[in-house]
């Protein structure tokens, strides 16, 4: 079935509320996550339930069906490659590649997202530490904790972020994070939860405040605490 890309990025938009376990996916949080307005987000809704995308009734919200499921996975699929390949291929930063591969991941030809695929030596995870889906629409799964709830002297990895802005990711860079480097923890501040942290082969202790640390995501590495 021929979609077109604003079809496409609604149902990416369906996909990830509920991914982040949006009890109700009402209109309105529909509008928030496209930037658009509920009467558009209306129309829309009535559009893909026709074509058989979305299970809706009034006033319960709306869910994807298998095929919109599959779709919209597919686009996150290839939107996922596509900042990989952009990062890692073309030398872009980390920061620059979200606008670019919004326009790539419409690119209809299974052939084509199949040999990126390959070429990129069939990922599992994207440069933000993201699971990129298997051609089956399968994601890879790590356990992963906000750096606050990190025991301090124990050692992490770095494994993704939850905030995906442009200044955020920025921010790490400025700052030496960068995904799989290692993370420990030598300082929890209660009063304001600011941390101190080692990153990577560093000496030299950086200082972040709560909400920075609240949005990078670790692995623990080991389990005895290191000096």
């Amino acid at each position: 079935m021929q979609l077109t890309f604003s079809e496409e990025n609604y149902l990416k938009a369906i996909f990830k509320l509920k991914e982040k376990e949006v009890k109700k996916i009402t209109t309105n949080a529909i509008a928030s996550s496209v930037n658009s307005t509920p009467a558009s987000v209306t129309d829309m809704i009535q559009r893909l339930h026709e074509k058989k995308l979305l299970n809706y009734a009034p006033y319960q919200g709306v869910s994807l069906t298998l095929q919109g499921k599959k779709s919209a996975i597919s686009v996150i699929r290839k939107h996922r490659l596509w900042e990989l390949f952009l990062v890692t291929k073309l030398g872009f930063n980390w920061d620059q590649v979200h606008e670019i591969a919004e326009q790539l991941e419409h690119i209809q030809s299974e052939e084509l997202v199949k040999k990126l695929n390959i070429y990129l030596g069939k990922p599992k995870w994207d440069p933000h530490g993201d699971p990129i889906p298997d051609e089956n629409g399968n994601f890879h799964t790590q356990k992963t904790i906000p750096l606050t709830e990190a025991s301090i002297k124990f050692s992490y990895k770095f494994s993704g972020v939850s905030d995906h802005s442009s200044d955020f990711l920025k921010y790490l860079d400025k700052n030496g994070f960068s995904i799989d480097k290692k993370i420990v923890v030598k300082q929890h501040t209660t009063y304001d939860g600011s941390m101190s942290v080692l990153v990577g082969s560093s000496t030299s202790v950086k200082h972040i405040s709560a909400i920075i640390a609240k949005n990078i995501l670790v692995t623990q590495q080991s389990k005895k605490s290191v000096q």
